[in-house]
């Protein structure tokens, strides 16, 4: 699968907001309930501070910019266009991030929680050799 923007997040990923390396210290390796988050991924023509694909779950770090009228439009029209692929949105401004990472921490595993029964994990294949039974009635 091509992905648009290739560059544009490579730069990102390299000058990442002081917010964004806090999230990601918590974010990478799995180390939330499991999930795997990428870093400034291309999800159509937007680029998504943190997204777990196997929950389409986007999570934004929003500086200052975000919390103007222009800034809020463009934020609503890109969560809009988001939420018709199926991808969630969870915004967090950057000083929220600083000053309340715990509280950050628990809304996002709260979030995938509600998600995973919504995502159930396939089931095992039965080991190599053994064959499913079908129970006779």
């Amino acid at each position: 699968m091509k992905r648009d923007n290739i560059e544009r997040c490579r730069n990102l990923r390299k000058n990442q907001t002081e917010a964004e390396t806090k999230l990601c210290l918590i974010l990478r390796d799995r180390q939330l309930t499991g999930v795997k988050f990428r870093r400034q991924f291309s999800v159509g023509k937007y680029i998504l501070d943190f997204y777990s694909p196997e929950y389409r779950l986007g999570i934004e770090c929003d500086g200052g910019q975000h919390y103007k009228e222009n800034g809020k439009q463009r934020d609503e029209l890109r969560e809009r266009e988001l939420s018709s692929e199926g991808i969630e949105i969870l915004r967090f401004s950057n000083l929220e991030i600083l000053s309340n990472l715990e509280g950050v921490y628990k809304i996002i595993q709260d979030t995938i929680e509600k998600k995973k029964d919504n995502f159930p994990s396939p089931q095992s294949s039965p080991q190599r050799g053994e064959e499913v039974k079908k129970k006779e009635v």
